[in-house]
């Protein structure tokens, strides 16, 4: 007998064991329907992997690893379904690949460059279709965005053996020490004929997927590290001048994995997976039909939730013209999912109210980066807009900074706007971004005319350093990088992953009640982005502009907050920032940071609300200082003894 049908042999008498095991009360009297019987007959007719392949397309591992009529695999505890397959097909890995506004940016730079167009595609389609892409590179072939669409592997995206059959080292280079699409597939097969396919899991049963699909499950810890997503989640790409000509520079067009790598998280061992796919710590059987599969714990989530709902919705939303046959429940939870990574998982804001003067509010805003990379991350398009109104006790709006249009865009401001550390008027706001420059310094967004950074002010993650080793791929640039508070602690010390914005609001002698509210919009594709694409046309810009236009463009909120205040002018003066910085007020620790601009701090003495003094700190003799206020919530007062004069101001620890 051949390999195979011994295989095929001795999982026919399992699965008859099963079946004639004596019956317990508590167990179901069959476990496989005729209906279920046939179709695993028809499985193993079928051809498994064969010799000089390495893929498969995801319907090939759904039988096993999608929706269980039984449900008995793929299922929490209480019943609520999670399998794998569903999870994946509505996620932007399952999507990479008949991403409308991806083959129209492809399009696009084969337009403006068509001479690069066998060099584009074959970069683009190596992380979106890589399955498709390796499949022809095995054989010597180029892979363009056109064959897709009759490749079923090159569908799928980033599929299932797309992923798992990622060797820790292959094709001559080590796993997280490769970018750009130079992904390292382990091509080698066993004796068998058996190529590997990688997973999470120690003792995995060999037999079904030997049998059905040619593929060896093994176990290996490199899947569930981050530098698993190294391949494609750090992109460098070869400069050309704006006559196509490559200049021999390279631009760091994205560097996700690099700015995890710079942060405390690998060290902590938080990695990629741990929020783009949750674990669930009960255990679960994870393929269907399978009596003696033991329940594996810890299960990672197939969701692989990002933050680019705008393209999901538009994809559901054109689905039957995309030709892509999912069910709408199946992106309806993939939104929701990545809605809740957006909401609860990605920006910590706290707005304080500072002081005031006859002219002048002060507030201060944090954003404090809750992701393991800078925020927002990725493709150059991603921005974050903090939109802050100011409003006085007849809601009437007396200052709004950030303001949108119709189109989402900033109202009237048609070029990039920088990195503010203080805003004072409305045509000032503040946006975290990355803004590419062409050979000329002149703002672009044609991805191969990249050639330097004119600006990157996104947030970076905890424990972010300009002194780390790839800071050189993840720089930031601009006004941020000399912003007091932006990454910076109290004492100058980088790695906070907050910056502060200070914003100093005109109330030319109001007096009364202020309500301030601080919003942050988040947006994958803002409309500004596309002007250069949309002037051009391609059957594939078209598709995608008739889609675009007719998409609900509504930017994500991702965090709001708000503070109100009462502010009497006539005849007071309390401390101007321009002078002292005094921050938060109200404190919710006790901590509070005092920053002397141009001043020296001398001494500080704490009094209670009384009037009673509880500590006194003096010779500090510098301008900055880290105060801690009594353990017991209430009102307290500092009186701050400076070079030039004293101030009083009143804090609130909560």
């Amino acid at each position: 007998m051949t390999k195979q049908l011994l295989l095929a042999l001795a999982i026919c008498i399992m699965i008859l064991a099963f079946v004639l095991v004596p019956v317990k009360k508590d167990q179901a009297v069959a476990f496989h329907t005729e209906a279920e019987m046939n179709k695993f007959r028809a499985m193993a007719q079928r051809n498994p992997l064969g010799a000089g392949e390495y893929f498969l397309p995801s319907t090939r591992c759904q039988g096993c690893h999608g929706f269980d009529s039984t449900g008995l695999a793929n299922v929490l505890a209480n019943g609520t379904d999670i399998n794998l397959f569903d999870d994946w097909q509505t996620s932007m890995m399952g999507l990479s690949a008949v991403d409308p506004y991806w083959r129209a940016k492809v399009s696009h730079e084969i337009l403006i460059n068509p001479s690069h167009s066998i060099d584009l595609q074959d970069k683009c389609t190596s992380c979106h279709a890589p399955m498709g892409h390796y499949a022809a590179r095995f054989k010597g072939l180029h892979y363009s965005i056109y064959d897709i669409d009759g490749d079923s592997l090159g569908r799928d995206g980033v599929s299932c053996v797309g992923c798992h059959a990622i060797g820790s080292y292959g094709l001559g280079v080590i796993l997280g020490n490769t970018f750009s699409g130079q992904i390292p597939y382990d091509t080698t097969k066993n004796a068998d004929g058996f190529g590997n396919a990688y997973g999470p899991f120690m003792g995995p049963m060999l037999g079904p997927m030997q049998l059905y699909v040619g593929l060896n499950p093994a176990y290996s810890p490199h899947v569930s590290d981050g530098t698993f997503c190294s391949p494609c989640h750090t992109l460098i790409t070869n400069t050309a001048d704006l006559d196509g000509n490559y200049t021999g520079e390279t631009f760091v067009e994205q560097a996700t994995h690099h700015e995890w790598v710079n942060s405390v998280y690998p060290g902590e061992g938080t990695q990629c997976q741990t929020c783009h796919m949750p674990k669930i710590e009960e255990p679960i059987k994870i393929a269907n039909g399978y009596l003696a599969l033991p329940g594996r714990s810890p299960f990672n989530l197939h969701q692989f939730m990002g933050a680019n709902t705008f393209m999901i919705n538009l994809i559901k939303q054109n689905k039957n013209t995309l030709n892509v046959n999912a069910p709408d429940a199946n992106f309806d939870s993939t939104l929701a999912a990545t809605n809740r990574l957006l909401l609860q998982h990605t920006l910590e804001t706290a707005l304080t109210f500072d002081s005031y003067d006859n002219d002048t509010a002060y507030y201060s805003l944090s954003l404090k980066n809750l992701a393991g990379h800078k925020f927002p991350s990725g493709y150059p398009a991603r921005r974050a807009v903090v939109n802050f109104k100011v409003y006085d006790e007849d809601e009437q709006l007396i200052f709004e900074s950030g303001a949108l249009d119709a189109n989402y865009e900033l109202v009237g401001n048609d070029e990039y706007l920088p990195h503010y550390d203080v805003i004072r008027a409305p045509q000032q706001a503040q946006i975290y971004e990355m803004v590419m420059g062409d050979v000329n310094g002149a703002k672009t967004t044609i991805l191969e005319r990249g050639a330097i950074h004119l600006k990157d002010n996104r947030i970076p993650p905890l424990g972010f350093t300009s002194a780390h080793s790839v800071y050189d791929t993840v720089k930031i640039i601009g006004n941020a990088f000399t912003d007091v508070d932006f990454n910076k602690s109290i004492d100058g010390d980088e790695g906070t992953g907050v910056d502060v914005v200070h914003y100093h609001i005109p109330i030319n002698g109001y007096s009364g009640k202020l309500f301030a509210k601080a919003e942050v919009f988040y947006q994958s594709i803002p409309f500004h982005f596309l002007g250069e694409l949309f002037q051009d046309t391609t059957p594939e810009i078209e598709q995608f502009k008739t889609m675009f236009n007719n998409s609900d463009r509504t930017p994500v909120r991702i965090a709001i907050d708000t503070i109100s205040a009462n502010v009497i002018t006539v005849g007071t003066r309390g401390i101007s920032p321009f002078e002292l910085f005094i921050t938060p007020n109200p404190s919710a620790d006790g901590v509070v940071n005092l920053f002397g601009q141009n001043l020296r701090i001398d001494q500080i003495s704490v009094f209670s609300a009384d009037g009673r003094l509880i500590e006194q700190l003096d010779n500090i003799y510098q301008n900055k200082y880290r105060l801690e206020l009594p353990a017991s919530p209430g009102v307290y007062f500092i009186a701050i003894q400076t070079n030039k004069k004293r101030y009083t101001q009143k804090i609130v620890r909560l």
